[in-house]
């Protein structure tokens, strides 16, 4: 199957939620958690792109990621669907098992598990995904040696280049034609900054955007967004705030008043949700509207990146 038909995938709807939750707004859901059948959210709006380009080749995907991943589910079915070889360089221990893992391994992904330490350094070098892979090629890969010229393509944590704002930009006319109206603010969850910074791509300047940070000590992503803004071609869009006080004690916390919000929201609405990313959004947004502290306008779109996936880690 060729790359230019795995992003196929139907417009996501738009749904109006009336909730106790919200006084003061207007809130609309743009239903990313169903834009895709097996990868629940938005990850593959950001793949969209830079996997588009890889038409005619036949490369292996490389990326990384932690055990419970988005980015390393939709990439190793995205993969699978292009009938890709995909290689995960994974925070964990060698004998950890997870669901999201598993799925991974079943696509055909080549987990490799990585220590904090190497993995920061993936982070933070452009190219270290080269040494952390050579022994690996040399060990598991035979003829790996004859192959040194593979077309390898490296996918970073979460996905975040600059191609994947392009996709990510295209939501915002479809929820535009969806509602009738251009958001007074759209509201999501930041973890990286690749979705905010496609999302203000999208709207060129108009509205505001808030990203609810869902880790701790996230200064820095200001820093990203700019450059992810620059180096895909947009201008220095500055129509947006992080909010970094609602992370829950940091990545993957989730303390039981979260949880509970959660399963409360998705019975009360049918919306499902989780507490690592779209919970935390949601739960900063009835805490800032309950306490009239929202300065956000009226009319507000909740951007829902999907993730469900990672809630089994919950379970």
């Amino acid at each position: 199957m060729q790359s230019q038909s795995l992003f196929t995938f139907s417009v996501s709807p738009c749904q109006q939620v009336v909730s106790r939750f919200f006084p003061g707004i207007e809130l609309w859901v743009k239903r990313d958690d169903l834009l895709h059948s097996q990868v629940s959210g938005n990850k593959f709006r950001k793949l969209k792109y830079p996997l588009q380009q890889l038409a005619g080749r036949s490369p292996t995907l490389v990326t990384m990621g932690g055990a419970w991943s988005n980015h390393l589910h939709a990439t190793a079915h995205a993969a699978a669907l292009a009938g890709w070889p995909s290689i995960g360089l994974v925070r964990a221990a060698p004998e950890m098992q997870t669901a999201t893992l598993d799925d991974c391994r079943a696509l055909g992904m080549q987990i490799i598990p990585v220590t904090r330490d190497t993995y920061r350094v993936l982070r933070e070098q452009a190219e270290a995904w080269r040494s952390q892979l050579a022994p690996h090629m040399a060990a598991d890969m035979p003829g790996a040696a004859e192959t040194a010229e593979a077309d390898y393509v490296w996918l970073p944590e979460g996905g975040s280049t600059a191609d994947a704002l392009h996709g990510v930009a295209e939501l915002v006319d479809e929820a535009i034609l969806q509602t009738g109206f251009v958001p007074d603010s759209i509201v999501l969850a930041c973890g990286t900054g690749a979705t905010l910074a496609g999302v203000l791509a999208g709207l060129r300047g108009r509205s505001q955007v808030a990203g609810i940070v869902a880790l701790k000590n996230a200064a820095y992503l200001h820093e990203d967004i700019d450059g992810l803004l620059r180096q895909a071609g947009y201008p220095a869009y500055d129509n947006y705030a992080l909010l970094t006080e609602h992370h829950h004690g940091g990545y993957g916390k989730a303390p039981p008043v979260l949880r509970e919000f959660c399963q409360v929201f998705s019975t009360e609405t049918g919306i499902a949700i989780e507490p690592v990313y779209t919970g935390k959004v949601l739960y900063a947004l009835m805490h800032l509207c309950q306490s009239g502290q929202w300065q956000g306008g009226k009319r507000v779109l909740m951007v829902h990146t999907g993730g469900l996936q990672g809630a089994r880690g919950f379970e």
